[in-house]
C-alpha cells in the first residue's frame, strides 16, 4: 500500500494525492480506515477497529471495508488485491 503512505489527509476528510494532483473527500469512517491503513494495519485489524469504534457487526465492518477498498482501487489509490 505504498501509494497510501504518500497521501496527505486533513482531519476534515480532504485527501490529496501528490503523485497525480487529484483530491478526494471521505467521511469520518473513510478517514478512520485510511489512517489505519497508513499505519500499516492489516485488513483484519481494520475490521476489528471498525467494530469497536462504530459499534457495528463484524460482517458489516468487513463489507464496508471491502466496498471502501474497491473505491480506493477505482480512484487509483490502491493497487493491491486483498480480501478480508
Amino acid at each position: 500500500m505504498g501509494k497510501l503512505q504518500k497521501l496527505a489527509m486533513s482531519d476534515e476528510g480532504f485527501i490529496f494525492d501528490p503523485e497525480t494532483g487529484s483530491s478526494f473527500t471521505v467521511n469520518q469512517t473513510g478517514l478512520f480506515i485510511l489512517k489505519l491503513l497508513k499505519e500499516g494495519k492489516s485488513q483484519e485489524e481494520v475490521v476489528e477497529a471498525l467494530t469497536e469504534e462504530f459499534d457495528v457487526s463484524r460482517e458489516e465492518a468487513a463489507r464496508d471495508l471491502i466496498d471502501f477498498l474497491e473505491q480506493l482501487r477505482l480512484n487509483g489509490l490502491l493497487r493491491e488485491e486483498k480480501s478480508v
